[in-house]
């Protein structure tokens, strides 16, 4: 038997989903921040067309997650909500180390 989104909202109040919603905003604006602060530091030592297109790609990346993971979670329990978001957590942090390994290997040669 499925619950009714009346009785969905009753399980997890608006405030607490908010709470969520804000705790994991920080977490993928912090991500966001240090891509933009990779670039600027990448930027300084001279980049290509393609460096400038992965670097950039890589700032919007965890907002596309967020997004993603909103649009996943939003008519779920609050507690899987937040799941889904540490999940998108995980690939923007798997995502992240990729870019670091990628960039700093285009540093050296």
């Amino acid at each position: 038997m499925s619950a009714t989104p009346s009785e969905r909202s009753k399980a997890s109040p608006g405030w607490v989903v908010g709470l969520v919603l804000g705790l994991a905003g920080l977490f993928y604006a912090y991500a966001v921040w240090n891509a933009v602060a990779h670039l600027i530091a990448m930027a300084q030592g001279g980049l290509s067309g393609g460096g400038w297109a992965v670097l950039s790609f890589g700032v919007a990346f965890p907002a596309i997650v967020f997004a993603f993971a909103y649009v996943i979670g939003r008519r779920r329990r609050v507690g899987e909500l937040a799941l889904v978001l540490l999940a998108g957590l995980g690939i923007v942090a798997v995502f992240w180390m990729s870019l670091i390994a990628y960039s700093l290997t285009l540093a050296t040669s």
